[in-house]
Order: C-alpha cells, then structure tokens, then sequence
C-alpha cells in the first residue's frame, strides 16, 4: 500500500510537469507577433542627394493592426549656391493597418532633428515635424507606395520638396 501511494505521488508529480510543459507551448510568446525590418531612401537631383536608413520594429496586435517604432537618419548633401550638408536623425511611431491582402494604410509620426553645415559654418539647429498618411502595395514582406505629410511646410522642409514622398519598407 506504501508503495502505492509513493508510486501513485510520481506519477501525480510527473503528469503535472507535462501539463505545464504543453500549456507553454500552446501560448503565443511576446515575440512571435514582433517583425524587424524598415526602409531606405536614395535621391539625387542636379544640385542635391539624399540617403536616409530607417531601422524599425513593429508588434502586430492582429492580422489587420500592426503598430511600432523607428529610428532615422538621413544624409543631405546641397551641392547649389549655399553648398549645404546636413544630418538628420531622429525617430517615429508608425501605424499599419491592411484591411484586405495587398492594400496598407499607414500613418507616422516623425520627429528629426536637424544638424546643417553650410560653406560659412554651422547652421541653426531645429527640428522637422511630419505626420505622414500613406497608402501602400503590399507584396509578401514588402509593401511600396505613397504618403502625404500633412504638417509639410516647402519653407522649412529640407528633405522633400513635396508632400507627397515615395515609402519603400521590408519587414520579416
């Protein structure tokens, strides 16, 4: 009877581990709803060029809703009358949200501070507000398109000559 009860304790003890076990692994973990990616830009003009990099990492909440951050730095060389370069970094929050496959609506809010040296020493440094609206084609892991800044100003932005701006992002 003795050994009963210890044998029938084991086997108590043992069923338990494995109930703890399977129940892990049927929980979704924090960071299989976590994807990495971002996006890049190159531009050139006849009397300028840009690059900008823009690491970021977003949590998708559900199929549809996804939302994250960035960090962003962008280089301006202004090769005209006032032989400008400029560093730009900075971050964003972002939202993603597809209501069918292929199509993303996006909104970001970017914040970057501004670091200009001109041919006759360093400029005033300020920041540069945008609040981007986009829509975006969404391929697999890829998703291009379009987004209006609507906080855009043509006197005080010195990255994009229009509010419209093309958004290019990757995400695994």
């Amino acid at each position: 009877m003795h050994k009963n009860l210890i044998f029938l304790a084991l086997l108590s003890l043992i069923h338990l581990n494995l109930l703890g076990q399977n129940s892990e692994l049927d929980k979704p973990q924090f960071f299989d709803h976590v994807r990495y990616g971002g996006g890049a830009n190159i531009g050139m003009g006849s009397s300028y060029s840009t690059f900008s990099l823009s690491p970021s990492v977003i949590y998708d909440f559900s199929k549809a809703f996804s939302a994250g951050f960035s960090v962003t730095y962008v280089y301006v060389k202004n090769k005209s009358t006032i032989n400008a370069t400029t560093n730009l970094y900075g971050g964003s929050i972002l939202a993603l949200y597809t209501p069918i496959n292929y199509i993303q609506l996006s909104s970001e809010f970017e914040n970057l501070k501004i670091n200009q040296r001109l041919i006759y020493g360093d400029g005033i440094p300020q920041w540069q507000t945008a609040l981007y609206i986009g829509l975006e084609y969404v391929t697999g892991k890829i998703a291009m398109g379009l987004r209006y800044d609507v906080l855009y100003d043509k006197t005080t932005n010195i990255i994009y000559s229009s509010a419209l701006s093309p958004v290019f992002r990757v995400y695994f």
